[in-house]
């Protein structure tokens, strides 16, 4: 299998982390692309329509794009390893913890690109003020479950909820999200600590 993927992009992370728990991440190899909200890369867009990372190449030359798509596919190839449970109950609540995770990153993206993809006569600070009260708003509500989330045998929705938290670290360090949330921030504290988070930690290349 071959990935396209960036080193910044949380949704990478969230299939690489997959991918390392699994036991996947030495099948998978790791093509560079210059993902952009406004410059469309090639390389991502043959096998992509909308040019975005994470996308997955398959040995048969299929692709599968969409964090939440790769990751279930992987987990689809290790069932026993229980990334979505199989149970109704189980799965339907890591897949709202996955949700929330997603939310969280999405929100978070939009306002990172509303001052670093667009002009500056063109940015709107209320935009991004509406998006960063998203993020908190997911926040509170990692905050209010932090005590039920697991830190060693994870599913799609901690190891969503983790990339998302790690995304904050990396791009939004001044909201010091910690301070105000300390069960989400002890949880983060000790699932990060797993092999699989701390090798797929976000960097500029």
């Amino acid at each position: 299998m071959q990935l396209l993927y960036a080193p910044t992009s949380p949704y990478v992370r969230k299939v690489m982390v997959c991918a390392h728990l699994l036991g996947l991440a030495e099948h998978i190899a790791l093509l560079p692309s210059a993902a952009n909200p406004v410059v469309r890369d090639g390389r991502i867009a043959a096998h992509n329509p909308v040019a975005k990372v994470p996308t997955l190449i398959l040995g048969d030359g299929r692709t599968l794009y969409d964090s939440r798509v790769i990751c279930e596919y992987l987990a689809s190839l290790k069932p026993e390893c229980g990334l979505f449970p199989a149970s109704a109950e189980a799965r339907w609540l890591a897949l709202r913890r996955q949700a929330l995770g997603d939310g969280l990153l999405d929100a978070a993206l939009l306002a990172r690109y509303e001052y670093t993809a667009r002009p500056a006569e063109k940015q709107w600070d209320a935009w991004r003020a509406a998006q960063l009260v998203k993020v908190r708003a997911c926040l509170d509500a990692i905050e209010q479950e932090a005590g039920a989330l697991a830190a060693a045998a994870l599913t799609i929705g901690e190891i969503a909820i983790a990339c998302a938290l790690g995304y904050l670290d990396f791009r939004f360090a001044q909201l010091q999200w910690r301070d105000t949330h300390p069960q989400a921030a002890h949880w983060h504290a000790r699932v990060q600590t797993l092999a699989a988070l701390q090798i797929t930690l976000p960097f500029e290349p």
